[in-house]
């Protein structure tokens, strides 16, 4: 476009010696970090800088139109719809096994299989930062998809073989509410935390991959790569809805009909065969270089702020803020970024001093680029935080959803749906609001907010968590009906036996409502992240996502021990809100709670979707400021 070229070192020593931080000399400053780069940049959200895409083998692809595209992305969405199926087919099982056939407390089991969710999504910066840094997203998947695989392997042996369980006779139902079955040993219940461990291990390998290769098979010079960026990420949770609705549905039905072991076996045999799919594909796929080490680029940046953190901006030995020269930028797998004046503090990293030498270490002076990446790890982190709250709503419907479920109807005429099939219908309300979503939704938004795809990312978060407070403010008014009708018609005690005049299927309104919501946030989170991630910073980026999910179970197991802490007296035989016996809790009072929270969460999230400022935004501010500089000085 036509701008001057980021200073380079050859170039420093016409820099003016004194640049002050405001007015019309810090304009001036600015002008120097335009990138120069002829690159297709759509003013408004849309591309703003990226990468030759490569074959497996490193070297760039000569036919573009022979890889890639929806044809590669059908392979990937294999993948993900298998992984997806094992993590909600274990989230749902995974306690109900551990209180029937393991004979643990369903708090105990609740808590273990929320620890699961938690380090299955929270550890995936580990999976972001290998894919990053040094094996890329293929490789990354491939390995990790691989001890996926050799944990459900494991777990389908332990739900299979008699010698990893306790012994069941003599095992009925009074029995485990009593709590006097025969308890798990503890090296079994070690070998099931291991290999439920392991496989949460490869989740976290996949999971902040997946989504940002399948988003690299489209080509973002493309006209119409914004769109197709927009139905991928929506196509690709559509993916994500049809492996949860088969985990809820199908492998339920093969628990009942077969077994736990065979249960766990079919999640086994479905990752299995969508290894050999996502292999099949390799061909097809097209590749971004790892860009080396993220964290190196992040501390070294922080390292030399720290060292002339007492350098003024005024200083006269100022000789510029430190880029390569040309088009491209020092970090492989990168395009170089524009200069911004958020969290100017780190700008001293790049500061070019005479003491600096003419083979500066990049531990004294970063890149322009490279503190931009930083800039933008740290300034996009509010929005994802703000979905820690969603997750867990998400996890304790998961969970204490199913135990309203034990105490309610599930007949639909003469069909008996079991219980744990019960939170498939968030599913069914997420694959209808999909195939929904560009014939209602768009058109309909479109015209009261007039942006091209209906809603901006942040918005889409927005109207997701303002939907998760209707859902969570909904459970609670329906369960205090709940509690109120068991115990007027003496189920006080019975809390595993279903009224038969009560339907479960009250509780498809905050299924349904928490379904819809995660479209809207989730969806437009994993968007909102790959744009605005640097290039060389996509995984861990998505990987944002992730560890805000695994933050939120672990935020619903800490709430609820606080809870159970806060809310039981021994002394006066006061049960806990969350006790065991549900009939007897005050699920409704923990509901309002989370609504509470909720709505704190959801005005700081208003708060900082108001400040926060896109990437392509920023580009064009610093386009407009280098014109106007330009227009001054003729």
């Amino acid at each position: 476009m036509g701008s001057r070229e980021i200073k380079s070192p050859e170039d420093m020593l016409e820099t003016p010696a004194s640049l002050e931080v405001d007015g019309r000399s810090r304009k001036k400053l600015g002008v120097f970090f335009i990138e120069s780069d002829n690159r297709r940049t759509a003013f408004g959200r849309g591309y703003t800088g990226g990468t030759t895409p490569v074959d497996i083998h490193g070297k760039p692809i000569a036919d573009l139109s022979k890889t890639g595209g929806w044809i590669a992305a059908l392979f990937i969405f294999g993948n993900e719809m298998a992984e997806r199926m094992a993590y909600f087919g274990l989230s749902v099982n995974m306690v109900a096994f551990m209180f029937y056939v393991m004979h643990r407390p369903f708090s105990s089991s609740s808590n273990a299989v929320n620890n699961f969710l938690g380090i299955s999504q929270a550890s995936s910066v580990l999976g972001g930062f290998l894919a990053d840094a040094y094996l890329g997203r293929y490789w990354t998947i491939a390995i990790f998809t691989t001890i996926y695989l050799a944990g459900l392997i494991g777990i389908t042996l332990c739900a299979s073989m008699k010698i990893f369980v306790p012994n069941q006779d003599q095992c009925d139902q009074l029995s485990l509410l009593l709590g006097s079955c025969e308890p798990a040993k503890p090296w079994q219940m070690l070998y099931l935390y291991v290999v439920l461990y392991i496989t949460a291990f490869g989740a976290a390998g996949i999971r902040p991959c997946v989504s940002s290769f399948g988003a690299d098979q489209f080509d973002e010079r493309s006209k119409d790569y914004k769109t197709l960026l927009d139905r991928f990420f929506n196509f690709f949770y559509l993916c994500v809805t049809i492996g949860a609705i088969v985990a809820f549905t199908l492998v339920v039905y093969i628990q009942i009909e077969r077994g736990w072991g065979a249960a766990f076996g079919s999640l086994a045999i479905a990752m299995g065969v969508s290894n050999m799919l996502f292999f099949a594909g390799t061909p097809l796929y097209r590749h971004r270089l790892p860009g080396g080490s993220p964290l190196t680029r992040v501390a070294q940046v922080l390292v030399a702020t720290f060292k002339k953190r007492h350098v003024p901006f005024t200083r006269s030995e100022l000789a510029g803020l430190y880029e390569l020269p040309g088009r491209h930028s020092a970090i492989k797998g990168s395009g170089k970024i524009p200069h911004t004046d958020d969290f100017r503090c780190l700008d001293k990293a790049a500061l070019q001093l005479k003491e600096d030498g003419g083979n500066p270490s990049p531990w004294r002076l970063c890149t322009v680029t490279q503190v931009e990446e930083v800039k933008i790890l740290v300034k996009i982190i509010p929005i994802p935080a703000c979905t820690i709250m969603l997750n867990v709503i998400l996890t304790e419907f998961i969970t204490l959803s199913i135990q309203q479920a034990y105490t309610l109807n599930t007949h639909i005429g003469k069909l008996k749906l079991p219980v744990t099939c019960m939170p498939v219908f968030p599913g069914l309300s997420i694959f209808l609001v999909l195939c929904l979503y560009y014939s209602v939704f768009v058109p309909v938004s479109r015209r009261i907010t007039g942006h091209p795809h209906g809603a901006s990312q942040l918005q889409r978060v927005g109207i997701g968590l303002f939907i998760s407070i209707l859902s969570v403010a909904w459970g609670g008014v329906f369960e205090r009906f709940r509690r109120g009708y068991a115990i007027k018609h003496g189920y006080k005690s019975s809390f595993l036996t279903p009224m038969p005049d009560l339907s479960a299927y009250w509780l498809l309104i905050q299924y349904c409502l928490i379904g819809i919501a995660e479209v809207f946030s989730i969806v437009g989170l994993l968007e909102f992240l790959y744009e605005e991630a640097p290039d060389a910073m996509k995984s861990i980026g998505s990987a944002y996502a992730a560890i805000a999910g695994g933050l939120g179970c672990f935020a619903a197991s800490i709430i609820n021990s606080i809870v159970k802490s806060v809310t039981r007296n021994p002394e006066n035989k006061q049960q806990s809100w969350l006790s065991q016996n549900i009939n007897n809790a005050k699920f409704d009072y923990f509901y309002w709670l989370l609504t509470v929270l909720s709505i704190i969460n959801f005005c700081i999230f208003l708060y900082s979707a108001h400040r926060y400022k896109y990437r392509t935004e920023q580009t064009f501010e610093a386009w407009e400021t280098k014109q106007n500089i330009l227009a001054e000085d003729s």
